[in-house]
């Protein structure tokens, strides 16, 4: 029977740590999603703005007031590829990043719901192991 629990408390401890993994990687996924919804909002801010003040970021908490010259923007399509694009095909772009955020966030709570009926499966088989 010691050996029946050991493997039980095994189970149980990977089962946890799996949880723990994917409850992080959803809050990234969160976390991300609000980012590019902050973004497009503040893409609105951009159009008719042409020769307006306003505060850009050029790091974490760090502002800098410019003038904006353009409403074209410079934007990185992965790999330190840059395109210019309009702020409404940028807008296009983030939708459909968000999107794709959705999806994989929908997906791990899917496996989550999946993993926690596996660990009450296991809960149900190791109930009759003396301790």
């Amino acid at each position: 029977m010691e050996e029946k629990q050991q493997e039980l408390m095994y189970k149980l401890s990977m089962f946890e740590q799996q949880m723990r993994q994917m409850q992080q990687q959803l809050q990234m996924i969160e976390q991300a999603i609000m980012d590019m919804q902050i973004i497009d909002s503040g893409l609105d801010d951009i159009i008719g703005g042409k020769d307006k003040e306003i505060l850009a970021q050029i790091g974490k908490g760090i502002f800098v007031k410019t003038k904006l010259l353009s409403e074209e923007l410079t934007v990185d399509i992965g790999e330190r590829n840059f395109v210019k694009k309009s702020v409404p095909e940028t807008k296009e772009m983030i939708k459909e990043q968000i999107k794709k955020l959705e999806d994989v966030k929908k997906e791990l709570e899917n496996n989550q719901e999946q993993m926690a009926k596996e660990f009450e499966m296991v809960m149900a088989s190791g109930e009759g192991v003396e301790k």
